[in-house]
């Protein structure tokens, strides 16, 4: 544990700026690749995450894209529009996957098809950067944590905030003991907009013939063909997992991160579609309180409902302080343990009261003549231009070459969208669920 004075000297040698020592990913991100060291990626889905997802990843050195499955025809157009005529582009992922050329796969496809694809594409021999959650149902954790283990296979679940800086910083401080004991994370991502609540565009030319509904639907209930479906799938859980699983599932991430925990024991939510009555069956507001074994709850919320700002952040609270996480910033406010329990007399007689007093301050003298105990405040921030997107596809990439551990592997990923699809199971059961997070099962 640091003392308040060590605390402070730590604070003051690296306040307002993180050194790349924090984090080996910043040193190795300028680090160049030949020609034949070139990792050659495929991507599957290219939809927004997806095409987003292959600009961060193409800019790490040493990585070249070679192709693109998806089921629309205009992204699979669009694709050679950004990266090249020479492009292979098919809507059948499982043609990538027999290519030689293809050392590894970027998987942004809706949760539904998660699991299949990250399965077929490691027992294709491919090393996976799988986008989160990790899983649209249970028994996908146990699937892909074996296809990944059989072939020493590299899997990185894409919750980049695990490699960002400002996470690294707030470990290292809660480890240290900069806020004393963990009490309570409370935690919350706001999107209060028609895009952040998932109404992305649908094409003009959106159709049968232009879409591949049948192999869309994969495992998800056959009906008719539907654009908004296809192309806002996220408000379905037929497709996606809701809030949960889109957003949850970040800040569980964030958490296992700093705390080293593993997971809760018990989760009990609430929620409601309190604005996007569109035809969507997941919510737009969920609450929950997760318990976990090493003593500290975490307090969720995410809240679609459109009228405020977008925001995310953390706040850890211990019993010397309080650590805020706001983007790649970490705000560290320190307030010193009182050194006495204090005293409540005013209702004694007032003999008895002098004599109590009295009695109090050979005890306790006073630790403060001066005033009251001052508040400490220290502010981290990443670098200028740091990102975290780039720290993580950097960190798989490294993963490829070395055949070293990944910071966000299949177990990992397990866990924190296991932890937060509890969220919704709760809602659906109307109460309190368990979950194992060593076993990682519902109890």
């Amino acid at each position: 544990m640091l003392d308040r004075r060590t605390f402070l000297q730590s604070a003051a040698g690296t306040a307002l700026a993180l050194s790349t020592q924090l984090h080996p990913l910043l040193a190795q991100a300028g680090e160049g690749r030949s020609a034949n060291d070139a990792i050659q990626l495929a991507l599957i889905g290219a939809g927004i995450q997806g095409q987003s997802d292959t600009s961060i990843a193409l800019q790490v050195p040493g990585v070249k894209l070679v192709a693109v499955a998806d089921c629309y025809d205009g992204r699979l157009t669009h694709a050679k529009e950004l990266w090249g005529a020479d492009l292979v582009t098919t809507r059948d992922y499982r043609e990538i996957l027999a290519r030689k050329d293809v050392d590894a796969v970027l998987i942004a496809t809706p949760d539904h098809w998660h699991k299949q694809a990250a399965v077929d594409s490691l027992h294709a021999g491919k090393d996976v950067y799988l986008e989160k959650p990790m899983i649209h149902v249970y028994p996908d954790g146990p699937a892909i944590i074996e296809a990944a283990g059989k072939g020493n296979r590299i899997l990185q679940v894409g919750s980049q905030r695990v490699s960002n800086v400002a996470y690294s910083k707030a470990k290292e401080l809660l480890a240290a003991g900069a806020i004393g004991k963990l009490n309570m994370v409370s935690a919350h991502w706001d999107r209060n907009s028609a895009t952040g609540a998932w109404d992305y565009s649908i094409p003009p030319d959106a159709s049968t013939e232009t879409c591949d509904w049948p192999r869309f639907e994969g495992t998800a209930p056959k009906i008719p063909f539907s654009a908004e479906r296809f192309f806002q799938w996220r408000k379905w859980r037929d497709y996606g997992s809701g809030v949960a699983g889109d957003l949850f599932v970040h800040l569980f991430s964030g958490t296992h991160f700093i705390t080293g925990a593993h997971g809760p024991t018990r989760a009990m939510a609430t929620g409601g579609l309190r604005f996007w009555k569109d035809g969507r069956d997941v919510d737009d507001v969920l609450l929950a309180l997760f318990d976990y074994p090493e003593g500290f709850n975490l307090s969720l919320h995410v809240n679609f409902v459109d009228g405020g700002e977008e925001s995310e952040g953390f706040l850890f609270t211990g019993s010397e302080g309080l650590m805020e996480i706001a983007g790649d910033t970490v705000t560290v406010s320190r307030t010193p343990v009182e050194s006495e329990p204090g005293f409540t007399v005013s209702t004694f007689s007032q003999a008895m009261q002098r004599a109590y007093v009295q009695q109090y301050r050979a005890k306790y003298p006073p630790a403060h003549p001066s005033g009251p105990a001052v508040q400490d405040v220290q502010k981290f921030a990443a670098p200028h231009g740091y990102s975290d997107r780039y720290a993580h596809f950097n960190n798989f990439f490294n993963a490829v070459r070395s055949r070293q551990p990944v910071v966000e592997d299949a177990t990992f990923g397990f866990r924190a969208a296991g932890a937060a699809l509890l969220s919704n199971l709760s809602v659906q059961r109307d109460s309190i669920v368990h979950w194992d997070p060593e076993a990682m099962k519902l109890v």
